[in-house]
């Protein structure tokens, strides 16, 4: 792929990553709040756009580094026009299909080292935990150090949830393009993205949950008897306590936000995705 394409596709990424963020952030916020709150904890309904400027500054280099490892894999991986001639209409499927899961997978693997730290900062400002991106970043990196529990907070449970999201996500839209044997007009674009971001987003809904609980705890553990102030001590225990303490439900915590969120940010995304890409990616 040439520097000029594959740096359209990754500004066309970006615009679509802050388009939906600007938009939808709200809705993310709620999701938050209702995942983070414990047993009959109220919710606060107010700032609902706190943290969304610090979570742009991270948003911009996360979507630039997944695009700039999708597009290069998924064109490396899909079969070659004309190999494996005769192999079958459901054979060629599987394997465009599978190339679509591993390059989204793996472009989700490389932007997590700068969506993890942000999606960390994000969540704390997003349950009142701190006053400004900056002063939840002071914070985490001076008072809470190890990785594990800083920054890198929850990072397993993120790799859970967003590995399969993105791979899903990606090569459900892409199959549905497909699907069309056609150029997508801009509103197919919106409503296939949309489908693909809905469905994907209930079924993750449980590791998202663990995920907020596990990033959010850093200031609220305090004082729990556990010596390092956490709640939780993993994603195992998180999902064992959680089902002891607040019943099984409490893993679809802030399920119909996060549909709504997902469902409508994916249909937000890809339309702005494919109409970035008529402006910054030549055609070939």
């Amino acid at each position: 792929m040439e520097p000029r394409e594959l740096a359209g596709h990754m500004a066309s990424g970006v615009v679509a990553g802050t388009a939906v963020e600007a938009a939808l952030y709200p809705i993310d916020t709620i999701k938050t709040r209702l995942q983070a709150a414990r047993g009959g904890a109220a919710v606060s309904w107010r700032h609902l756009y706190k943290g969304l400027g610090g979570n742009l500054v991270g948003v911009v280099p996360a979507c630039a580094l997944f695009f700039a490892v999708y597009e290069p894999a998924k064109r490396a991986l899909l079969p070659i026009p004309g190999d494996g001639d005769g192999e079958g209409t459901a054979a060629h499927h599987r394997r465009t299909a599978v190339a679509h899961l591993a390059a989204a997978a793996s472009a989700g693997l490389a932007s997590s080292l700068v969506r993890v730290p942000t999606e960390v900062v994000k969540t704390r400002m997003q349950t009142g935990q701190f006053s400004s991106a900056r002063a939840a970043l002071r914070h985490i990196v001076t008072k809470e150090g190890r990785l594990a529990t800083g920054l890198f907070a929850g990072f397993g449970s993120f790799l859970l949830r967003d590995l399969p999201f993105d791979a899903i996500e990606f090569a459900s839209y892409e199959q549905l393009k497909l699907a069309r044997r056609r150029p997508l007009k801009q509103h197919e674009s919106a409503v296939l993205g949309a489908i693909a971001g809905a469905v994907t987003g209930a079924v993750t809904t449980p590791l998202d949950v663990v995920k907020t609980r596990l990033m959010t705890q850093g200031a609220e553990g305090r004082g729990t008897g556990r010596g390092d102030g956490r709640r939780y001590r993993g994603v195992a225990d998180c999902v064992a306590r959680m089902v002891r303490e607040e019943g099984a439900f409490s893993l679809l915590k802030g399920i119909q936000p996060r549909v709504t969120f997902i469902g409508i940010g994916g249909g937000v995304f890809f339309f702005a995705l494919e109409a970035a890409k008529g402006v910054f990616v030549a055609e070939s």
